[in-house]
């Protein structure tokens, strides 16, 4: 199956009003710049995204946060984006917060196939209401159920045309189990090489879970909060 698309655009088709969506990226790190422009260009709405992080006001998925193009925000950091505190406090947008570790397990989990699993992070804390509690070796957990999404859009270092993908330091953190969780893998790359090209020893997403790349463009790769010492 040939996998190499053109561009963002020809790579989100499909994608329709009240799809979920997981968007790789650790802050703005590793985040697929190309993909969210053409979605946002492309004027899809009610969607529910799953993200480590919401992007910043005028920048990742803040962009789609701007044009109202996001029903339901299902994230573990949010805190740099103030248009998704005013959604929220509005009552405009619907939002899940999880603890970072976990949402990671829970990508992973949906595409390792692994339903539901137990652990200790949130208990006692408004993440455990309504969930399902027990004790292993004398400490409550909670069950924790597995996340999957309608297409995964991530972004990597470099990928072959078979799909096979190499990620770049935290930029690996969401990207990888996110890759694994969509019933469409889209990957963006800085550099798509023929296949056969990437030693074998440095995938980190085998192509088998990628259904569509391409090689992106003009990537900003901005910085939440740059720090500079005088």
């Amino acid at each position: 199956m040939n996998k190499v698309v053109s561009n963002a655009a020809e790579a989100i088709e499909g994608i329709i009003d009240g799809m979920t969506l997981l968007v790789g990226g650790f802050g703005l790190c590793g985040i697929p710049e190309n993909c969210i422009a053409a979605l946002v260009n492309s004027g899809v709405k009610q969607l529910t995204c799953i993200s480590n992080n919401a992007g910043v006001d005028d920048f990742g998925l803040g962009l789609l946060l701007q044009k109202r193009q996001v029903k339901k925000m299902i994230s573990s950091y949010v805190g740099e984006n103030a248009e998704f505190e005013r959604q929220l406090l509005a009552g405009e947008l619907e939002v899940e917060l999880i603890p970072q570790g976990t949402l990671a397990e829970r990508c992973r989990a949906g595409g390792a196939g692994i339903p539901a699993f137990y652990v200790p992070a949130g208990y006692g804390t408004e993440v455990a209401e309504g969930k399902e509690i027990r004790e292993f070796n004398g400490k409550p957990h909670l069950l924790e159920h597995a996340i999957t999404g309608d297409f995964a859009i991530i972004k990597a270092w470099k990928g072959d045309t078979h799909g096979n993908l190499i990620y770049r330091a935290t930029a690996n953190n969401f990207n990888q189990p996110m890759a694994m969780a969509g019933k469409i893998t889209i990957a963006e790359v800085e550099e798509l090489v023929p296949a056969g090209t990437l030693d074998p020893a440095q995938i980190h997403t085998p192509g088998i879970f990628v259904q569509r790349i391409f090689e992106g463009k003009n990537y900003e790769k901005r910085i939440e909060k740059l720090t500079e010492k005088s």
